[in-house]
């Protein structure tokens, strides 16, 4: 009797366990559940849709949309009954090591380009990202400024400076070593900036500004919103691609720095929405 008592006992803490996933998946935003499909593809190799159905408490056919979705980013691969990761390289959140040596004269300079739109004393919003890293470097020729950012290579980077710099605190992304979360949010809502330096992933006219990560992205937008002129710097190849998470809009945008070989139809794009242009 008392094995059988003990035996009703644990099936009733798993139903309530089962409960419990179930009212999570339910409550999560619909960007949070698509990125959480995303990191349990990265830690399984695939991911089921009866599955994610039943521990989500989602039905089947959101669960095909999101999966839809995801595959339409690039983020996976649908197959019969669930998804899978896609080939080598085609899941676009490479580490900050892996991204510093791609595009590297590119990157030198829009920092030059970046770096003649601030004036001495003013307030610097600086993005995570090595773009942003090759600024926070070309920033160094100035003797007072503020920088703010979320990134704490950055951080230690200006660390040599006498620049007040001030990171905005949050949980580590070690991928990216940037700072991401509430803390990091609740602070960016409370200062202002002159200029933000944004990098990004993809930049896409329909979609708007995109990054791999829900939780960089909420930062991001928090970023653009605290700051007066909203600056994106970025290659040419991150044009006409679309990554995991919106930022904001491409008309959120106020200056772009690129390279020289952003295609003549995007430059017509960007000058038709009244986003000021800089080619280098």
């Amino acid at each position: 009797m008392k094995a059988k008592k003990m035996s009703k006992g644990l099936r009733g803490m798993a139903v309530a366990v089962d409960a419990e996933e179930q009212e999570r998946g339910a409550n999560m935003l619909i960007g949070e559940r698509r990125q959480y499909i995303v990191a349990l593809a990265q830690k399984q190799g695939r991911v089921l849709v009866e599955e994610l159905s039943q521990s989500l408490g989602i039905s089947q056919i959101t669960i095909r949309k999101d999966l839809d979705y995801l595959q339409s980013r690039g983020a996976l691969q649908r197959t019969h009954g669930g998804a899978l990761l896609p080939g080598p390289g085609a899941l676009s959140d490479p580490s900050l090591q892996e991204k510093e040596g791609l595009h590297s004269q590119e990157k030198q300079r829009i920092s030059a380009a970046a770096v003649d739109l601030v004036k001495e004393g003013q307030c610097v919003l600086l993005d995570s990202g090595t773009t942003t890293t090759a600024i926070a470097r070309a920033l160094k020729k100035f003797s007072h400024l503020t920088i703010i950012t979320n990134a704490v290579n950055i951080a230690a980077e200006l660390s040599g400076t006498d620049f007040e710099v001030l990171l905005t605190g949050g949980a580590l992304r070690k991928n990216s070593f940037s700072l991401v979360g509430p803390l990091a949010e609740d602070m960016l809502h409370e200062i202002h900036a002159d200029v933000l330096f944004l990098g990004v992933d993809g930049f896409d006219l329909e979609v708007g500004l995109t990054t791999p990560n829900v939780m960089e992205s909420r930062v991001n937008r928090a970023m653009v919103k605290a700051a007066t002129t909203v600056v994106a710097v970025c290659d040419s190849t991150k044009f006409n691609r679309r990554s995991l998470s919106k930022i904001v809009d491409a008309s959120a945008i106020h200056h772009v720095i690129t390279d020289s070989n952003l295609s003549t139809e995007v430059v017509e794009a960007l000058r038709g929405i009244n986003i000021k242009l800089t080619l280098v």
